[in-house]
């Protein structure tokens, strides 16, 4: 029969991605999968569970090979993961509605992070596309969507550990304090006599210098949070070697 299968592929990964692949798989350290002819080596290792954005050189029988290459029955495919650090393209980055807290965080970096709590899968591909962005996301399903041009998996179990790993796998240069958490937008220099109606007066008195979004017009000061804010920007310069 046209298609049908015969022989086997068998599909070994890097270490960092054996979690991406199915428990049976993981104890083994390699996946035995029925041989398609007309599967290329990336469409036998999204198949596998593992998104082609976290993988680097992929090689057959230990000659490197295209993703769009097809492996031959009886091969031995590899997948190795991607090099880090990847570049950021133009756009910046955009996360999924579940990293709310992980793109307040890069925005304090003055990362160009886009965020929305309402935006479906979809809207996320098409936006990531239209405006050059890398897609973050827990999600992997979601990477494995064909027409996601740029995504990168976040891995962590909370915000913090989330920041360490989108540092170390793109090395931004970070700019601390000047964007808005809220909105994404850059912040603009603002005197204490325009914020006045904004700001009590004793914080004006204990805090000179103030920033408003360009966007949404929020007012920004150091304040009770400033501790806060300097261990997150501690720990970001020691994993890009102090930003820019």
């Amino acid at each position: 029969m046209p298609g049908a299968a015969q022989g086997t592929v068998e599909l070994t990964v890097d270490d960092v991605l054996l979690p991406l692949l199915p428990a049976r798989a993981r104890r083994a350290g390699r996946l035995v999968v029925p041989h398609e002819a007309h599967a290329s080596a990336g469409h036998v290792v999204q198949a596998a569970g593992v998104p082609l954005t976290e993988v680097g050189a992929l090689t057959v029988d230990g000659a490197p090979v295209h993703a769009t290459e097809r492996p031959p029955a009886g091969s031995a495919l590899h997948a190795g993961a991607v090099v880090r650090p990847q570049p950021v393209p133009a756009g910046g980055f955009l996360l999924d509605v579940h990293l709310g807290s992980l793109a307040r965080r890069l925005r304090l970096l003055g990362l160009d992070a886009a965020w929305s709590a309402h935006a479906d899968d979809a809207d996320l591909v098409v936006r990531a596309a239209a405006q050059d962005r890398v897609l973050l996301t827990a999600d992997r399903g979601l990477l494995l969507r064909r027409a996601l041009p740029r995504g990168a998996l976040v891995r962590g179990a909370g915000a913090d550990e989330q920041l360490a790993d989108v540092l170390d796998r793109f090395r931004p240069a970070t700019a601390p304090l000047t964007r808005c958490t809220a909105c994404g937008a850059p912040l603009r220099p603002a005197a204490a006599q325009e914020v006045a109606a904004e700001v009590p007066e004793g914080t004006r008195r204990s805090y000179g210098e103030f920033s408003r979004c360009t966007a949404c017009s929020r007012v920004y000061w150091r304040g009770a949070h400033a501790r806060r804010i300097d261990e997150v920007l501690r720990r970001a310069q020691r994993l890009t070697g102090g930003g820019g």
